[in-house]
């Protein structure tokens, strides 16, 4: 900070010296209104208006580099000075509406806003409308003739506000289910992401449900289906989902659906001492990995049409002779590799190298302490993965799948046409 004083008495050879510094030099002033009295000055003390086209650029110059504005605001600022001999700011006139209402008005819609309990703005307005056409309450007439969209705009007054205030306290629903918050593995398998897909309507029909469970760790996954969604007929089948899985379960993270979040399954999770999790509110990245592999897998092989809830158990059995072994041993998924910039910032990158099956991410835990269930054992899996290739496998998978889909359409019952359809 370099402190001048007298700065409009600088001569023109003292403001080329100063202009010619690399130092950043303003002046320090209060307001707009300083800064136009400093630079008419300045202009005055030089005598502008007589000085060559050089010494004029000198002082220009100099005068944005002390007020800190822009060569064209101060080119503007000299032309007033030239046309007017004073450098002065124009003072803003915002236009306003005539004001229809007063404060005693304000005061009036507040007593009536009491006395009703704040009635919406249109049965407020006919309130005010009757007590002068009924009534013959002249003090009302102001009122009576805004329009509702003004009224509401009163009813934000702070004058307003002073005299109606409208307190309610907040009533949050708590539900004790399951903890809000993001689990974390720490690179142990076990912790699974559980999501519901709905296998489409029909006529106001309900279709199958699938229910798809996948490891945040291994991307090991295991689908099941259901035919209707009940907290009865859903443990069941976790139990099957989780049997599937060969590590014990950790953790068990699902949306805020009802289906999931209810007392059967909590007690299940409970008696099997598994950490039960749902998703944060806007953080849709919770359950992002399951809600994935619902696109890429659910709806990439059985599609999006509707399924009657008669063919459940038939689907159910394709996903545990058919779909979830391919998935987990002949089906590679990607594995982020996840570093962080200079400035923080996550950056994930799935390199060749990191493609493997969820069994082949198994196996290379298996040396950090992955452990399986008591009745599995790493030859049975080994077994499982060696019994035919990936193309074979997939091929049967696929043949299976068409056979099951055939039937599901040539078995299924047409629903009755609603009356709005006839």
């Amino acid at each position: 900070m370099i402190r001048m004083e007298n700065a409009e008495d600088l001569s023109l050879p003292q403001m080329a010296a100063l202009l010619g510094t690399s130092q950043e030099v303003q002046f320090a002033a209060k307001g707009r209104r300083e800064v136009y009295e400093w630079v008419e000055q300045v202009l005055v003390r030089q005598e502008y208006a007589l000085q060559g086209k050089k010494t004029k650029g000198v002082v220009r110059a100099y005068l944005a580099k002390m007020t800190g504005k822009s060569l064209p605001q101060i080119t503007r600022l000299v032309r007033q000075y030239r046309e007017t001999g004073q450098v002065r700011g124009q003072d803003y006139r915002r236009r306003r509406f005539v004001r229809l209402c007063t404060e005693a008005d304000v005061r009036l819609l507040a007593k009536v806003d009491r006395a009703h309990q704040r009635l919406s703005g249109p049965a407020t307005r006919r309130i005010l409308e009757r007590e002068v056409g009924v009534y013959g309450h002249q003090e009302y007439v102001r009122l009576a003739q805004i329009s509702v969209g003004h009224l509401y705009n009163l009813r934000k007054r702070p004058d307003y506000r002073k005299q109606v205030a409208l307190y309610e306290v907040t009533r949050p629903t708590q539900v004790s289910i399951a903890e809000r918050r993001r689990p974390d593995p720490q690179g142990r398998p076990g912790y699974l992401r559980v999501d519901t897909v709905h296998q489409g309507d029909w006529d106001g029909h309900k279709g199958v449900y699938h229910i798809n469970s996948v490891d945040a760790v291994t991307q090991w996954e295991a689908a099941g289906c259901i035919p209707i969604i009940s907290a009865e007929s859903l443990k069941p089948l976790l139990e099957a989902l989780m049997a599937q899985h060969p590590v014990p379960i950790l953790g068990f993270h699902v949306d805020n659906g009802s289906e999931c979040i209810n007392h059967v399954v909590a007690k299940l999770l409970s008696n099997s001492l598994v950490e039960f999790t749902k998703s944060r509110v806007y953080q849709s990245c919770d359950n992002a990995l399951v809600e994935g592999k619902n696109g890429a897998i659910i709806r990439k092989h059985i599609g999006y049409g509707h399924i009657a809830p008669e063919h459940a158990a038939r689907i159910q059995e394709f996903y545990v002779r058919y779909l979830n072994p391919y998935l987990n041993y002949h089906r590679p998924c990607g594995f982020a590799t996840v570093t962080v910039d200079a400035k923080g910032k996550r950056r994930r990158k799935y390199p060749l190298a990191n493609y493997a099956t969820p069994y082949e991410k198994l196996k290379s835990l298996r040396e950090g302490g992955a452990v399986l269930r008591p009745e599995l054992s790493w030859e049975a899996l080994e077994q499982i993965a060696k019994s035919a290739s990936d193309t074979e496998f997939t091929e049967r998978m696929r043949r299976a799948k068409i056979d099951l889909l055939r039937q599901c359409k040539m078995e299924s019952p047409v629903p009755p046409r609603s009356e709005v359809g006839r």
